[in-house]
């Protein structure tokens, strides 16, 4: 009895420590990239004599100088660069919606949700992901919530979130393998200290070509014909060609339309090519899911700054602050509302049962 009774005590310690092991890393990333980023930001400012003159007079002064040019950069971009980052944007989001609905196609139930629901359910399911980060578990509650609500079963929610977590996936693995064989010196920043063999660029060249053959792998075995895989009462089946084709375009697609949002607000001074950013954004924006710091917070800030690093670092900060803006705070703005008559929808159903249904 005692040991039970200490066993189950060590469980619960390792369930705490667990649960705060992860927020207490995601915030020592967070500080760590806030300390590279200051850093940066301050030699670049120190540049400019005027700006120079204005530093070294508190950390609390030094930030807001350099919040100052920040702005400075930001009142520069043109308003054409804003026009095109929102509707990069806005192309995104579209993409992502097409994931849900590859997925709902895919599980067989893509008649029981409209194409407006599977709609606002993604961006919504997306707009607190991003943001609160874990995007699986926090964008997969909004799913399960609203989804339910059209008749799917936990179940095939779960296999929609998977589904739509794999495109994201093979997009990145897509693009990054195709941007890292285009230009292998592209990671050189971040390789530096690796073995030579994988940090030269025949190495990372290699490494490019190995992320396409997987992708050729996965959609070639869809026009094979493969049997369901059955684990006990659960069949897990290989996507169809048409599928597969979708997920192709879909999961590149909302990666290329993110990384443009970049590029409009990048200055034209040192500017790479859009190649270039979205090589960057592809590394930065991964690495920034793997800390998992709600938005990559700092953590895409700096990958992203020691990737180009041709170009000023105030003007990629301000670049990805429009970046946010768009693809992270306004989706995040709007969603609020989208919850709200969701939820009074689902309110007053049971009491319209008379109405029309909205499906």
């Amino acid at each position: 009895m005692h040991e039970a009774t200490t066993e189950n005590t060590r469980k619960k310690l390792a369930d705490h420590l667990l649960a705060w092991m992860w927020p207490l890393l995601a915030l020592a990333s967070v500080g760590f990239s806030m300390v590279l980023l200051e850093g940066k930001l301050r030699a670049e400012a120190a540049s400019d004599p005027l700006v120079r003159a204005m530093l070294n007079d508190g950390f609390v002064n030094d930030v807001e100088v350099i919040l100052r040019v920040i702005g400075e950069k930001l009142a520069s971009i043109p308003p054409r660069g804003y026009g095109l980052a929102a509707l990069s944007a806005l192309l995104a989001y579209v993409a992502l919606a097409w994931y849900d609905r590859i997925a709902l196609r895919h599980i067989g139930v893509q008649t029981r949700v409209s194409v407006a629901f599977s709609f606002l359910c993604s961006f919504v399911a997306y707009a607190l992901g991003h943001n609160i980060g874990a995007s699986v578990v926090s964008g997969g509650a909004v799913r399960l919530r609203a989804y339910a609500a059209r008749g799917l079963s936990k179940g095939q929610v779960a296999m929609l979130i998977s589904f739509c977590s794999f495109t994201f996936g093979l997009g990145a693995l897509l693009l990054l393998g195709g941007a890292l064989a285009w230009d292998p010196t592209l990671a050189a920043p971040l390789t530096e200290r690796l073995p030579s063999g994988w940090a030269s660029p025949s190495g990372i060249r290699v490494l490019a070509f190995g992320m396409l053959a997987l992708c050729a792998l996965y959609v070639g075995a869809a026009f094979l014909g493969l049997r369901p895989l059955r684990m006990g009462r659960f069949q897990l089946h290989y996507p169809k060609p048409g599928i597969v084709l979708q997920q192709i375009v879909a999961g590149p697609l909302e990666l290329v339309a993110a990384a443009a949002i970049i590029y409009f607000a990048l200055p034209a001074e040192g500017n790479p090519g859009f190649a270039t950013v979205l090589g960057a954004f592809l590394i930065s924006f991964c690495v920034s899911l793997l800390s998992q710091v709600p938005g990559g917070v700092g953590v895409m800030e700096v990958v992203f700054v020691a990737l180009l690093p041709e170009m000023p670092a105030m003007g990629v900060v301000a670049a990805l602050l429009v970046w946010r803006i768009f693809y992270l705070l306004v989706p995040l703005v709007v969603s609020g509302p989208i919850i709200l008559a969701f939820e009074v929808m689902q309110w007053l159903r049971p009491k319209a049962a008379t109405l029309p249904s909205l499906r």
